[in-house]
């Protein structure tokens, strides 16, 4: 193959890549460009910005950030991509065993966020008060009279935080004195968006806020 060639074929890659389909084209998966939902009393298209000009959001435009966090949170969590976790938003419209959950400070999520998602922030974590709390409200979790906690209808849990940098949702699962999986919360309901706001906004995915 001549270097000529070799561009020839080189260009048309990126132009099939450059937008994740066919040029021009902008598509969250085969044969889908929006899904239209409404969870938690919002209504709201899921759908890809790549017009000319959009920028990520000041608050993920810097790679001034903190270590990478783990692929994993532990035996059993599973960890979610962008699609796995906008399967679980669908799935969540109608079925109330299933919470997607903003586990950043209420700062952050008031700036910028998924929407659908509510918020939960980590730091109730960190006293057994707050961790029961919170199960209780938003999980599925019952403190029984003799005060174990019943985790018998449990939510399914997709969590996010600020990205793959970010300590909120590892906080919450694992590393917070009251962390879920601490306090016996089962491991196989914890899903976690390892991505988060980083990976959500730089695929030009739809956001609620203005991020300042």
């Amino acid at each position: 193959m001549t270097i000529f060639k070799r561009l020839l074929v080189a260009t048309a890659i990126a132009g099939v890549c450059s937008t994740g389909s066919l040029a021009g084209e902008v598509m969250i998966a085969k044969g889908v460009k929006s899904i239209d939902m409404e969870l938690n009393d919002e209504k709201f298209t899921i759908m890809r910005n790549q017009t000319a000009g959009n920028k990520i959001s000041a608050l993920y435009e810097t790679t001034n950030r903190g270590k990478p966090q783990p692929m994993s949170l532990g035996k059993g969590v599973e960890t979610l991509g962008e699609l796995e976790f906008i399967d679980y938003m669908k799935k969540a419209q109608t079925d109330e065993m299933i919470a997607i959950i903003d586990s950043r400070k209420p700062g952050w999520y008031d700036r910028l966020r998924i929407p659908g998602a509510i918020n939960v922030p980590f730091t109730g974590f960190e006293t057994k008060a707050g961790a029961i709390e919170a199960m209780e409200d938003d999980m599925g979790v019952v403190q029984k009279e003799d005060g174990t906690l019943d985790f018998s209808k449990a939510k399914i849990l997709a969590l996010y935080c600020n990205g793959y940098w970010c300590g909120q949702t590892p906080g919450m699962v694992k590393n917070a004195e009251f962390a879920l999986l601490r306090m016996g919360y089962p491991a196989e309901k914890i899903k976690y968006y390892r991505g988060g706001m980083q990976a959500w906004t730089s695929l030009g995915f739809t956001v609620v806020g203005t991020g300042k």
